[in-house]
């Protein structure tokens, strides 16, 4: 007999960046616990191929197409994800772009704030949304940010990226604070090194990845499928109780 509190049957999960990537691995893993899942993304082909992957696993799942750096777009994939569903009971802000590798002191401020409309205002955009619905159903929810090992650990030519990060993890402890006395837990995510699309061609680089891999416990990238067990349990009753904490998941790099 299963853990009862795994099970995440009558959950609704929103899942932004969700349509590939470490979003993906979680929103599969939620469908395979019981969860409906809606995810949002950009690319409308992705979205489709992500909604039809879930399809496999449960009939009660959506995507939609949302810019979070877009405070209307949020509002509507909201209101949208909670006339398809009528709730949402966790949300997580996994959407997120990477910086593109210049130094430091060639950084414009168009690509500062290219990094930090999505990945900070686009989380500030998404909990300011949701939240009113979980404090007025008033039964709890679950928030979970995806930060960044580069929010640790020092990523020289990634400082916008690394900033958002940050940032990403001093919110959720500030809304840890604030509104546990609702029920609501929240908690942020450090992967390290993962397959994903948007680091392909990092990895492709043999002397990054010889020097990194080595670091590295498990001598292998992570990969989206390593995050779906952290993602039930956050959302899972088993969870009530965990909340303004910061889960590393890197395999050890953080602490080679």
């Amino acid at each position: 007999m299963a853990y009862a509190p795994f099970d995440l049957t009558g959950k609704v999960a929103l899942i932004t960046g969700g349509n590939s990537g470490i979003g993906l691995g979680m929103a599969e893993a939620l469908a395979q616990a019981g969860a409906t899942v809606c995810v949002w993304g950009t690319n409308e082909e992705k979205n489709a191929q992500a909604e039809a992957q879930l399809k496999l696993i449960t009939n009660d799942a959506l995507a939609l197409r949302c810019d979070v750096g877009d405070e209307a777009q949020v509002a509507a994939a909201v209101a949208e994800t909670l006339r398809r569903f009528g709730r949402i009971d966790g949300c997580f802000a996994n959407a997120g772009v990477g910086s593109r590798g210049l130094p430091f002191h060639e950084v414009t401020a168009e690509e500062w704030r290219r990094v930090t409309r999505v990945n900070l205002d686009g989380v500030f955009f998404t909990f300011k949304a949701v939240l009113p619905h979980m404090m007025e159903r008033g039964d709890g929810g679950t928030l979970v940010g995806t930060a960044s090992g580069t929010a640790i650990m020092g990523a020289p030519r990634s400082q916008a990226y690394a900033a958002t990060k940050g940032g990403l993890i001093s919110m959720m402890l500030g809304l840890a604070m604030e509104y546990g006395r609702y029920g609501i837990t929240a908690n942020s995510i450090i992967p390290g090194w993962i397959e994903t699309p948007m680091t392909e061609r990092t990895f492709q680089d043999e002397r990054f990845a010889t020097n990194v891999l080595k670091r590295i416990t498990f001598r292998r990238w992570g990969t989206p499928a390593d995050f779906g067990g952290i993602a039930v349990y956050l959302m899972s009753d088993a969870a009530r109780y965990h909340t303004g904490d910061t889960l590393v998941i890197d395999g050890g790099l953080s602490k080679s």
